[in-house]
């Protein structure tokens, strides 16, 4: 045979005498076996006994009993399973190896020579069956410990209790009545700390048999217990709360005799029969070695009770033959004539909820008053109770998909009921995903979208009274009207409330006050104020808790508000404010301070001083945005216009998914609109508006009103010659916003800019950068006076004419005369100046006509032509008195021959056009924007502003 099954074999053997009594083995000899099918059999040896293990489908399940000196093993397998070996060949210990047909199976019986003994018991997948030749090679799970050491660790409501023998013993630790029961299955002088050491138990006492010690604890109901092992040490705990037990799996044998319940319960040690010193009635303690493993939920037949445990198992005796043995991981629960138990078909074994658990509602989406209704015990006696039930129902739904959910329900019914929304949405979300069939139970999404809704997950919650299983049902339109309410959908939730009118009487007091208010808010905010008055009236007639109360107290503050009743509105909000209760406080200080501020009772700062720490005093709902919101207001209206837009900013990002959210969103875009579209911010100084603009860049809207602002923020920089930081502005335009007509646009503009700022080679790449097809006339005459200007601000003359060659428009020609200037062309660039002061409109010279006539007089005097400065003389002489300039307008259109040339160098030299340029570029700027003369301001502006401060 292969040597991989002789490793298993003995790796089996090992471990399983490990939990035994730490027998060391010698090296197994290979091990002969079956073939493969349903029953698997192996055996292998070694000096100190034979172990033969039944394995496979049917095999594993193999029940082993003892009948004086014969050791039975029952298989499900009419087969007999192949033993030929066995009998051949019998094991040391072994005097015969026979098979014979049972009801529904076979056996295999093995004969036990004198003074021989044996084990049995369940491991990796298989039943296995320990041989002796003497029964004092076998390990004696009953030698007595030298002695057992205890320690306590108490306070007022837990103890904890520590036995420490000197090697592994069973033991069964469980609850009966009001009393802790600790059972061992080794005797050994246990001395219990006494007094307050043992913190909450009252009274202790220790019994001792033959081969077991017995330790009862009298302590309150409300203690849950908890048992854990490490080696040879045993720590039993009492708290208020505990794990539940598991570990212990029960199942029915009808197959290798009468009617009978087995336990599987690895480690099993001995039943002790025990006999309660305060009832007076006999129970068995059935022991198990380390790690701890129990019943997590009691179970109840005709003959027995099986009572939870924090270890082992625990069986109160109906039958007075009942009967209790344990061998190897199984212990056998039966009667002479077997259990009495129902069909087979009622699956004994399936976990049930306690007889008082939480029953099932009559509509899936309702809460039951009775449902957080508390024994005597309390609620951690409820709680364990039903967690014991739901959690061995759990295990058995984990093997069988189709197990009951019945438990779990009830726990997640007491946990709504109860309050308790995160817990039970882990129960019931666990309970889909061991059987996601169960996603399409009405009361399942009924429930859970109950709990989600209690702590405050709307958009989850929507997500499960919309499945098609609560389709029309009344409960689950009442928690859909309640949401909308929540989100602001007032029309869906007066729709939903309408539909599930019928059901909203069968919910708790509380849940009906909330649902009143709900209901009522919605009736307000859509203008049917009777109905609101109404629905009010019955959440006030609820039996609710106080903060339900003042919850409605605040709708109703909001009706009196929309009545023109001020200062009813203003007492219920005061009234409400002093509750100590942030959540409802908060809205009803909100409320108060923005009747306050509109009544002029308290001034704008003072609101601000109020509102301020409100905004992080309760956070993460609508009541943090109306805060912020009213905040915004107040500091735009107080021009703390930084302080305003990093509320609204700020607030916005956190809770995007609130219904408040998209309103506050849209105060911030008004807000920012209001600043920089319609000169909200024209009373700072330029540079503190740009800070202001790029800190909030990101609000700039898109399309034309984007541009306009940009444009104007520009023009304001431009008027205090800022034209680096406007030139940027407007280059994030070009680069990022903006194509085909509008970039060909706006990059003429920051053309202009640069050569302002006297950057001709940028004004040349911005031009050349965004050329393109089919621009109007205009612009595209714009376009090439700029380009010409530029090239002639770097020397190229010759570049800038051949452009401006075939335009004759006025920006054309200023270009051609200043380059006919520069290249001192006298009496070309003089004839140009003259053609474009022909073209003036009456009045006083501006700074750049000034400038044009000095030049074309002076370049008539140099060209020596004096009929072209008589010309002049003659048109525009009687406008010196009142030029600027009158002085060098003298000498330029001097006719009497009597100007030197120094003075014609000091007249051309102060007649710059291109500052007059510069200025006419500024005023185009102001008339693009729709700025008036006065820096920063027009009327639409201040119109604009007075607006925006009165709505404030």
């Amino acid at each position: 045979m292969a040597a991989a099954p002789a490793r298993r074999t003995l790796l089996r053997t090992t471990a399983a005498l490990g939990v035994a009594g730490a027998v060391a083995l010698a090296p197994a000899t290979l091990p002969a076996q079956s073939g493969g099918g349903p029953v698997e059999v192996r055996v292998g040896t070694n000096p100190d006994f034979t172990r033969v293990e039944f394995a496979g489908s049917v095999g594993s399940r193999a029940a082993v009993r003892r009948e004086g000196r014969t050791v039975v093993v029952r298989v499900g397998a009419t087969a007999a399973p192949d033993v030929a070996e066995l009998k051949i060949n019998p094991p040391a210990g072994v005097t015969a190896v026979a098979t014979r047909a049972a009801p529904g199976g076979s056996e295999v019986v093995f004969t036990l020579a004198e003074g021989a003994d044996a084990r049995s018991g369940r491991a990796d997948g298989a039943v296995y069956l320990n041989l002796y030749a003497t029964a004092a090679d076998a390990p004696d799970a009953g030698a007595r410990p030298a002695a057992v050491t205890v320690a306590a660790d108490a306070s007022a409501d837990r103890v904890s209790l520590d036995f420490d023998w000197d090697r592994p013993v069973g033991a069964a630790v469980f609850r009966r009545g009001e009393a802790v029961w600790i059972v061992f299955d080794a005797a050994a002088p246990a001395a219990l700390p006494s007094g307050a050491s043992l913190g909450p138990v009252t009274d202790a006492k220790v019994t001792r048999g033959e081969d077991w010690t017995a330790i009862r604890l009298a302590a309150p109901k409300t203690l849950a217990v908890a048992a854990s092992a490490e080696g040879g040490r045993w720590r039993v705990t009492l708290a208020p709360t505990a794990l539940a037990a598991s570990g212990v799996r029960l199942v029915r044998d009808d197959e290798s005799g009468p009617t009978a319940l087995v336990a599987q319960m690895s480690g099993a040690g001995r039943a002790v029969w025990l006999t309660d010193p305060v009832i007076g009635d006999r129970f068995a303690a059935v022991t198990a070695l380390g790690p701890a493993k129990g019943l997590g939920a009691g179970r109840r037949t005709v003959d027995m009770a099986l009572l939870p445990t924090a270890q082992g198992l625990a069986v109160q005796a109906v039958a007075d033959d009942l009967t209790v043995s344990a061998d190897g991981d199984l212990v056998r629960l039966g009667r002479p004539r077997g259990l009495t138990l129902s069909a087979p078909s009622a699956a004994l074994e399936t976990a049930e909820a306690p007889t008082d658990a939480p029953r099932r509602a009559a509509l899936p989406a309702l809460i039951l008053t009775d449902w957080s209704a508390l024994p005597a015990g309390g609620f951690t006696a409820r709680h364990d109770a039903l967690q014991a039930a739901a959690a061995e129902e759990t295990m058995q739904a984990r093997e069988d998909p189709r197990a009951p959910i019945e438990a779990r329900l009830a726990l997640a019914r007491f946990l709504v009921g109860s309050g308790l929304g995160y817990e039970a949405i882990g129960v019931l979300t666990a309970l889909i995903e061991d059987s996601p069939a169960m996603a399409g139970e009405a009361e399942v999404r009924g429930l859970r979208g109950a709990a989600r809704v209690a702590i405050g997950r709307l958009a989850e919650s929507e997500t499960d009274f919309a499945n098609a299983s609560l389709s029309g049902d009344p409960s689950a339109k009442v928690w859909q009207g309640h949401i909308a309410a929540q989100q602001g959908d007032w029309a869906a939730a007066r729709q939903a409330f309408a539909a599930g009118a019928r059901a909203v009487d069968q919910f708790p007091a509380a849940w009906r006050a909330r649902f009143a208010a709900s209901h009522a808010l919605a009736a307000l905010e859509t203008g049917d104020l009777a109905a609101a008055h109404s629905l009010l009236a019955y959440a006030f007639a609820q039996d609710a808790p106080a903060p339900d109360q003042l919850a409605a107290r605040l709708v109703q503050a909001r009706l009196f508000e929309l009545e023109g009743q001020g200062d009813r509105a203003l007492a219920v909000f005061a009234a409400v404010a002093r509750a100590p209760l942030d959540g409802i406080a908060t809205p009803a200080k909100l409320g108060q301070t923005r009747l306050e501020l509109a009544r002029n009772a308290i001034k704008p700062e003072e609101a601000a001083a109020r509102l301020e720490p409100l905004r992080w005093r309760w956070r993460g709902d609508a009541t943090e945005l109306a805060v912020i919101r009213t905040l915004g207001d107040i500091y735009l209206s107080q021009g703390r216009y930084r302080e305003a837009l990093e509320a609204l900013r700020g607030a916005g990002r956190r809770l995007p998914d609130l219904p408040e959210a998209v309103e506050l969103q849209n105060d911030l875009a008004a807000a920012f609109r209001a600043l920089f579209l319609e000169g909200g911010v024209d009373g700072l100084e330029p540079v503190q508006a740009l800070a202001l603009f790029y800190d909030f860049r990101e609000l700039t809207p898109v399309g034309a009103e984007g541009d306009d602002m940009v444009r104007r923020l520009a023009r304001r920089l431009i008027d205090v010659d800022l034209l680096t930081p406007a030139a940027e502005l407007l280059q994030h335009q070009v680069d990022n916003r903006l194509d085909g007509v509008a970039k060909a646009q706006v990059a003429t503009d920051l053309a202009g800019v640069y050569l302002m700022n006297r950057q001709p080679e940028q004004a040349l790449q911005t031009i050349w950068a965004t050329r393109t097809t089919l621009l109007p006339t205009a612009l595209n005459s714009e376009r090439r006076a700029l380009e010409a200007r530029a090239l002639a601000d770097l020397g190229r003359f010759d570049h800038a004419l051949e452009l401006l060659e075939a335009d004759n428009s006025t920006a054309a020609t200023a270009v051609r005369a200043d380059v006919r200037w520069r290249r001192q062309d006298w009496a070309e660039a003089a004839a140009l100046y003259e053609r474009l002061l022909a073209g003036r409109e009456g009045g006083a010279l501006t700074p750049e006509e000034e400038s044009r006539l000095i030049r074309a007089g002076v370049g008539y005097t140099l060209a020596r032509d004096p009929s072209g400065v008589a010309r002049l003389s003659g048109r525009y002489g009687d406008l010196i008195e009142g030029a600027r300039s009158a002085p060098a307008l003298r000498i330029a259109l001097d006719t009497g021959g009597e100007v030197s040339v120094a003075d014609l160098q000091q007249v051309t030299a102060r007649a710059d056009t291109f500052t007059g340029w510069v200025a006419a570029q500024k005023a185009a700027w102001r008339e693009k924007t729709g700025a008036s003369a006065e820096p920063g301001r027009s009327s639409d502006t201040r119109q604009a502003a007075a607006e925006t401060s009165a709505a404030a």
